[in-house]
């Protein structure tokens, strides 16, 4: 059976022109938000602890910095480009066009996917203004991010179907994910917290996601590369499944 990518490429491009209406504030608003960290971070901080496991303070947060913005942006993006056909109604036009469910998951996580890795891409860029920043693996660093991009925003998509007020596309975000993200590692290393603390950290699963970005950047992290890479391919898994049977059950869809 072939893929309809006709269907595909118009849901795509809807999406992105959304995302070309409000360009310009995207595009500003990771560049303020990277600069006040890093004067916030790498200068108020940056002062008192100067390097990180040899690796100067002001380069060892980009990586965390990315992530922190690229998980709030793939979540918001992909939630809300579901949830608004299920608002609007015209979710059930697309459920009755020739357009199969894997079909429509493509289409709206390629286009979140891609606002976010833009926005990862800004980050990256507006850090070195403000630091010298050397990639061990920037091949494996450009996979790791798209990955994240994709495997997050399948979660923001499961997020945008569940949802049933704008009020609830902000919890997960606000109330888990932004708190996860601070806990696991975005701004420090591990080994920084006593003995105790350091192993209830390891039961937050961003440590893992964080870590293994980190990695592509300085060939280290506070989990092993193939720790993280499997703690990805288990949350892209079970993101996966979710929405399989979404569609399979029709749950929030269809009633």
């Amino acid at each position: 059976m072939n893929a309809n990518m006709r269907g595909i490429r118009a849901i795509y491009l809807f999406e992105m022109a959304r995302f070309g209406r409000t360009f310009w504030t995207s595009l500003l608003m990771p560049v303020v938000t990277t600069s006040l960290y890093f004067v916030v971070f790498g200068s108020a901080i940056g002062s008192r602890m100067t390097e990180v496991s040899s690796v100067p303070y002001g380069a060892f947060i980009v990586p965390g910095l990315m992530m922190l913005t690229m998980f709030t942006e793939s979540i918001s993006n992909a939630s809300f480009g579901i949830y608004m056909p299920k608002w609007t109604g015209t979710i059930y036009e697309m459920l009755s066009a020739p357009l199969s469910p894997l079909e429509m998951v493509v289409a709206y996580v390629g286009a979140a996917a891609t606002k976010s890795v833009i926005i990862g891409a800004i980050i990256f860029a507006t850090a070195h203004l403000f630091v010298d920043i050397q990639v061990a693996h920037p091949l494996l660093m450009a996979a790791f991010m798209l990955l994240m991009a994709v495997t997050f925003c399948l979660f923001g998509f499961i997020i945008g179907i569940w949802a049933q007020s704008f009020e609830q596309l902000q919890v997960v975000p606000l109330l888990v994910v932004y708190p996860l993200t601070f806990l696991g590692g975005a701004f420090y290393s591990l080994s920084m917290l006593p003995p105790a603390w350091q192993t209830v950290t390891l039961f937050n699963p961003v440590v893992y996601l964080i870590s293994g970005f980190r990695w592509t950047f300085f060939g280290q992290g506070d989990v092993g590369i193939g720790v993280s890479m499997a703690a990805v391919a288990l949350f892209l898994t079970l993101c996966l499944g979710v929405i399989f049977w979404v569609f399979r059950s029709g749950y929030r869809l269809k009633n």
